[in-house]
């Protein structure tokens, strides 16, 4: 899968995705990179820690959270993606959405379109712009109540109508990456149960991306606060890698780097300390 100007071997690794939020309110970094030059710095860091994808939002997506209108996310964003592509040399994600954004997301020079909605949110908008664009795109499982009459089988349909909206718009399959979703319209019970099946989702064909950094699945499990998170974001990572995943989106990118580099060498056979990318 091509994303930006690199290529990603999603049958054989697994690939860092760094989150950047420029949000006041999001549940474990909120404020914190809102100013350019914070954003950048942090970055840069990212970067140096094996971050592959920066992924950047404009609004949060916590439980509870308060929606923004359109031009107050894009005014968020778009000044943050011009001055990472001009800076460095990193596919970009926009985590949005909204089709507005989303379009000027690209013009501004977004790599990739990260829609926790899954192409539902819209009339066929957001689905229409992607395969305009011919950028590739990350589909997340959500919805709008936590009723599941069998909870794999569930969300499988359910990505399944997000294909079909893509495959309706004309959005190749190769430029689609899908998320099961963690922490959106599930119980603390259904999360554990969507990580313990993950490998079940490659009767989908397409690369998953598992997002579940500091998420409420952890802080429950361990009686930790978002940012004593760690530790469990890690291990999460690590049964990713076992069960198939090609992406990992998390805040802490050295501790979930090394801990995606020790996984892999372990499934591949590779001696320690040999490059994985």
């Amino acid at each position: 899968m091509k994303i930006g100007n690199r290529e990603f071997d999603t049958k054989n690794n697994c690939y860092i995705m760094g989150i950047l939020n420029i949000t006041p309110d999001s549940f474990s970094d909120g404020g914190k990179f809102v100013h350019l030059d914070d954003a950048l710095r942090r970055t840069e860091k990212m970067l140096s820690e094996g971050m592959d994808i920066l992924d950047i939002g404009g609004e949060s997506t916590r439980p509870g959270y308060t929606r923004i209108t359109a031009e107050e996310e894009t005014e968020r964003v778009i000044p943050i993606i011009e001055a990472v592509k001009a800076r460095f040399d990193v596919p970009v994600s926009l985590d949005t959405y909204k089709h507005k954004v989303a379009e000027a997301g690209i013009a501004a020079g977004a790599d990739l379109i990260n829609d926790i909605w899954g192409l539902k949110y819209d009339s066929g908008e957001m689905a229409a712009l992607i395969a305009d664009s011919g950028l590739p795109c990350c589909l997340m499982h959500n919805r709008n109540d936590e009723n599941y009459s069998s909870l794999p089988e569930d969300i499988i349909g359910d990505l399944n109508d997000s294909l079909s909206i893509a495959d309706k718009a004309g959005i190749p399959r190769e430029n689609i990456i899908l998320d099961p979703g963690i922490g959106f319209a599930k119980s603390y019970e259904d999360n554990l149960e969507v990580i313990a099946n993950l490998d079940e989702l490659s009767c989908l064909g397409a690369p998953v991306l598992l997002g579940a950094s500091r998420k409420s699945v952890i802080g429950l499990s361990l009686g930790l606060p978002p940012e004593e998170r760690v530790e469990g974001t890690a291990a999460l990572s690590v049964i990713g890698v076992m069960k198939g995943v090609s992406f990992v989106r998390v805040h802490d990118v050295k501790e979930n780097a090394r801990a995606v580099k020790m996984a892999l060498a372990v499934m591949k056979g590779r001696k320690n300390g040999q490059d994985i990318h």
